[in-house]
């Protein structure tokens, strides 16, 4: 859905989606600029704006991508993985979900369940941030702990729908803080601060089928607890 004058917030939230397939066509310094701009309006705890973003385009983004595929390569699939934050474990419902998100998108690019290499050769391009011209790696305070975290979270939601809102494709990665270690030694990062994720940004490749992968929500009743009494 191409934005619009009249386009609404509950428009942006029914459209807007990862985009995994990007054009070469450089998005307009201006723009991410104004976007950045808007962003800075984020809510946050007690205003403390714990946010830090560092956008590496051109060069720096070519560079940055070998750097986490040589570590990926030397670390191997079994390697150790270095999130800031903490691994993440999925149990439950969480799994299921997750499970049903990468096979709808495999079925989406018509890969059967059984082509690890087809699969593996498609979480690869997580390090060529699919082919995106810009990508953003979000880092947070570490002295604020979880709060420092959902307010990173919260910053990061307002920026992925200001860039849809700019015609922008985007896609938010956790997997780049897996090798937080890179991504810290790239961008000489401090003890002071924790990387959450990374985004790659720019003008998605409408004819590329994995841009019309879409995945589900839980239903109202999975999330919303009405008390009243």
């Amino acid at each position: 859905m191409p934005p619009t004058a009249s386009t609404t917030l509950t428009d942006l939230l029914a459209h807007r989606h990862s985009a995994r397939a990007f054009t070469d066509r450089e998005v307009p310094r201006e723009v991410i600029d104004d976007v950045l701009a808007k962003a800075q309006r984020s809510p946050s705890w007690c205003n403390t704006q714990p946010w830090q973003v560092h956008v590496l385009s051109g060069g720096a983004r070519d560079r940055f991508s070998k750097a986490l595929v040589e570590s990926a390569l030397g670390q191997g699939q079994d390697g150790e993985q270095g999130y800031d934050l903490g691994t993440p474990t999925y149990t439950g419902v969480h799994a299921e979900r997750r499970r049903e998100s990468g096979y709808a998108l495999y079925a989406a690019l018509g890969i059967e369940r059984s082509d690890r290499e087809a699969r593996f050769l498609q979480s690869a391009k997580n390090l060529d941030f699919f082919g995106a011209p810009h990508v953003l790696v979000l880092t947070t305070d570490a002295e604020l702990g979880t709060y420092g975290a959902v307010d990173a979270g919260g910053w990061l939601t307002v920026l992925m729908l200001l860039l849809a809102e700019a015609g922008v494709g985007s896609i938010a990665q956790g997997a780049i803080a897996m090798y937080s270690d890179v991504v810290r030694d790239f961008l000489d990062l401090g003890e002071d601060r924790r990387v959450v994720c990374a985004v790659s940004f720019g003008y998605e490749d409408a004819e590329d089928p994995v841009n019309a992968f879409r995945t589900s929500r839980a239903p109202m009743g999975e999330v919303v607890h009405h008390l009243t009494d």
